[in-house]
């Protein structure tokens, strides 16, 4: 069979101001079409089809038109809410949803809910574990809606999802080809272009990331033929028991990844064979671009028209400044003094504070006054992941 796998669509995104709608309809455009040549007999859809919990009318029209196409073309369709997501909000989309032929699940219910089968047109039988996004709040509960023991008390979050992993794939065996999709973090994934213990300042909510929310690979069985995952935006395979990949985002959505290819993955496999994946690269998107120089050396810079810009300005500050750098590049979405310059002015170090986590930033809090409590540091974690969520 056949699978399409893509990711963390992040419809509704802005960035610095600057809506990006007519890419993203000209990347949902693209999806449809390779989705149509390539033939699939699945598409999944591994979660954050949106960039917030509630987005835009025009976001929602273009999720429910690109998912529809994409049925229509004679693919099934399996889409898992992520963490940018609303797991409620999708839930309500059910009734629609199914009357269009897609398999959506934006919160955990039954066990049996999240395995779907299907049989494909040549009559090779599949079945998938679709896990939606799960919080460490609602962890526990998820371990009751699949009617597990009671978890103990010491129990972590890796812990609660191995459970459900693993009741989800208790009956994967030789007779089909056996799928996996979910929207986490697993150990050995980079963010942007850094691995997890350098974050690299990608689109990725820091808070479902930190380490409390990294899961080893190991949580997923060897019977399963293909992982199919969400959360990190850079196309990526993660060694382990089965075959785990990250198809990547079709669109960088912030500067932290303007040096990912967008792209959309093409698994072919069987019962029998292992999984062959490629990469198909998605164009329809305006690049980012990061440039730096005094103003002299900026002049000199032949921006891409169609190119997103982040200007850092080798100049002190000054009146003006920044609209002069603006008339240069009209397509700059952030001017900022490059943070060497601002080092130099205040006769201190580069600033430690630049692209630091609030996470880390806690962290270099604790240090200060000497406390080193780890229960604290995961506190924080918990509070952090709820006021973000």
């Amino acid at each position: 069979m056949r699978i399409l796998h893509t990711s963390d669509w992040h419809l509704g995104k802005v960035l610095k101001g600057q809506s990006r709608m007519d890419e993203q309809i000209a990347v949902m455009r693209e999806l449809i079409e390779i989705t149509e040549r390539e033939a699939p007999d699945l598409v999944i859809v591994a979660g954050d089809l949106f960039e917030t919990s509630v987005p835009p009318a025009r976001a929602l029209e273009l999720l429910t038109r690109t998912l529809s196409r994409m049925r229509k073309s004679g693919a099934q369709v399996i889409a898992v809410a992520g963490n940018h997501d609303s797991g409620a909000s999708l839930h309500a989309l059910r009734g629609w949803a199914e009357e269009a032929g897609v398999v959506l699940r934006g919160r955990i219910g039954s066990a049996k809910d999240h395995l779907i089968t299907g049989t494909t047109e040549n009559g090779e039988a599949w079945r998938c574990a679709a896990l939606p996004f799960v919080s460490q709040r609602y962890a526990v509960r998820a371990t009751e809606m699949f009617e597990l023991t009671a978890a103990e008390a010491d129990q972590s979050y890796a812990d609660h999802v191995k459970r459900l992993i693993a009741r989800l794939t208790e009956g994967f065996d030789g007779e089909a080809v056996n799928l996996v999709t979910a929207h986490l973090t697993v150990l050995g994934g980079k963010f942007g272009g850094s691995p997890l213990s350098e974050h690299g300042g990608g689109g990725e909510r820091e808070a479902h990331s930190v380490a409390s929310y990294v899961l080893p690979p190991t949580i997923f069985p060897p019977t399963v033929h293909y992982v199919a995952l969400g959360h990190l935006h850079r196309r990526q395979s993660v060694s382990g028991p089965c075959p785990i990949h990250y198809s990547g985002g079709p669109i960088a959505v912030d500067f932290g990844e303007e040096a990912n290819q967008p792209s959309v993955l093409i698994v072919d496999v069987t019962k029998s064979t292992p999984a062959k994946i490629r990469s198909v690269p998605i164009t329809s998107a305006a690049k980012l671009r990061t440039i730096r120089g005094d103003l002299a050396g900026l002049r000199t810079v032949e921006a891409d028209p169609d190119v997103w810009l982040r200007v850092y300005v080798k100049e002190k500050p000054r009146a003006g400044l920044r609209e002069e750098v603006q008339e240069m590049f009209p397509r700059a979405l952030e001017v900022r003094i490059d943070p060497t310059m601002v080092a130099k002015d205040s006769g201190k170090g580069p600033s430690q504070h630049a692209g630091r986590s609030p996470r880390e930033l806690f962290g270099d809090y604790l240090a200060d006054i000497g406390h080193d409590d780890a229960d604290v540091s995961a506190l924080f974690d918990r509070l952090y992941d709820e006021a973000s969520s």
